[in-house]
C-alpha cells in the first residue's frame, strides 16, 4: 500500500506544487472570511478544476461552515477533502471475462497516447493470462500500426491490421473475427486518433462502432476514451464530442505526471458521468495504474 501511495504521489508532484499545494497551504489557522472563499475558488479555477464543479463545492463548504459553526480555516481541510471524493466516481470495472472474447475499443484524439496506452493494456491483461489480440484500425497513420507492431512483437501479441489508407471498420471487422475463431479473451482495437472538431472523422468513428456490432453482438463491451491531462479543460470539449458519437464507459487519463493540470480530473467526471479507470503516472508500462480516487486526492493535498 506505501508503494503505491508513494507511486500516486510521485506521479502528481507537479499538480501538488502547482496547484493543490496552495490550496491545501491555505487550511491554517486563519479565520474563515470572505477572501477566504475568493482565494480558494481563484485557485481551484488554476488548478483545473472547472468553474461548474469549482462553485458547486464553494457553495457546499459556506454551509457547512454555517452549519458546523466553523470559524478556521484549518478546519475545513476534512470537509474539502470529502468533497473532492464525493465528486469522483468510484471505478466498478466492467467483468469483461464474461465474453468470449471482450472487445475493447480504444479511442482519442492525435497524440493523447492512445497507442502507448493500449499496448500497456495489453500486457497488463496478458500477465493476468489473457489471450489478447490487437486491431490496428489507425490506418491512416502508418507510424500507428508501425508503433503498435513494435509493441506486439515485445508483447508476442498477434495483430490485425490492414492497407495503409485502408477501411478501419474491415480491420476492426476481421480482428473482432479472428477474435472468435482463434479463441481470444480480449480484443482491442486502436483506432485513429482524431480531432474532435472533424465531423467527417467522428463519423468515420461511428461506422467503425457500428461495423463492430455487426461482427459481435453486444460488442464492443467497452469503449475507453484516453485523455491527455497535460491539455486541461482542452480535453473537455474531446470528451463531449467523443460522448456524442460513441457510447463512452470509461476514461483513461494519460501523462497526469508530466501534468499541473491533473485537476481536470474532477471538470471530466463531472462532464461525463463515466468512471476514470485508470491514469498514467508514468513511462513504465507498471505505470499506468487503476484509478484510486482516495489516492489520488490523499497524494493531491499531501
Amino acid at each position: 500500500m506505501a508503494d503505491l501511495f508513494n507511486k500516486w504521489f510521485s506521479g502528481l508532484e507537479k499538480t501538488r506544487k502547482v496547484a493543490f499545494g496552495r490550496i491545501s497551504n491555505m487550511f491554517g489557522a486563519t479565520e474563515v472570511t470572505v477572501q477566504t472563499w475568493d482565494e480558494l475558488e481563484a485557485m481551484m479555477v488554476q488548478a483545473d478544476m472547472g468553474i461548474e464543479t469549482t462553485q458547486q463545492i464553494i457553495l457546499s463548504l459556506m454551509k457547512t461552515v454555517d452549519r458546523e459553526g466553523i470559524t478556521r480555516s484549518d478546519e475545513l481541510r476534512e470537509y474539502f477533502k470529502k468533497e473532492l471524493l464525493s465528486r469522483l466516481i468510484l471505478p466498478q470495472f466492467p467483468n469483461l471475462a464474461e465474453f468470449h472474447p471482450a472487445v475493447i475499443m480504444v479511442v482519442g484524439v492525435n497524440g493523447s497516447g492512445k497507442t502507448t496506452t493500449l499496448a500497456k493494456l495489453g500486457q497488463k491483461f496478458k500477465k493476468q493470462n489473457k489471450k489478447i489480440l490487437f486491431a490496428a484500425a489507425d490506418t491512416f497513420r502508418a507510424a500507428a500500426v508501425d508503433q503498435l507492431q513494435v509493441w506486439a512483437d515485445r508483447l508476442n501479441i498477434p495483430v490485425i491490421a490492414g492497407q495503409p489508407d485502408g477501411d478501419p471498420g474491415a480491420v476492426a471487422f476481421d480482428a473482432v473475427q479472428a477474435g472468435v475463431a482463434r479463441g481470444m479473451d480480449m480484443v482491442f482495437i486502436d483506432t485513429a486518433g482524431r480531432l474532435h472538431t472533424r465531423f467527417n472523422l467522428m463519423e468515420e468513428l461511428k461506422k467503425v462502432d457500428r461495423v463492430v456490432r455487426k461482427a459481435l453482438p453486444g460488442a464492443p463491451h467497452a469503449t475507453w476514451l484516453v485523455l491527455d491531462a497535460t491539455t486541461g479543460q482542452n480535453a473537455l470539449m474531446q470528451a463531449r464530442a467523443f460522448k456524442d458519437a460513441v457510447n463512452i464507459n470509461g476514461v483513461i487519463l494519460t501523462k497526469l505526471d508530466s501534468s499541473a493540470k491533473g485537476g481536470m480530473a474532477f471538470a471530466i467526471q463531472k462532464e461525463l458521468n463515466v468512471p476514470i479507470f485508470y491514469a498514467g503516472l508514468g513511462e513504465k508500462p507498471e505505470d499506468l495504474q487503476e484509478f484510486n480516487p482516495e489516492e489520488f486526492v490523499n497524494s493531491l493535498l499531501s
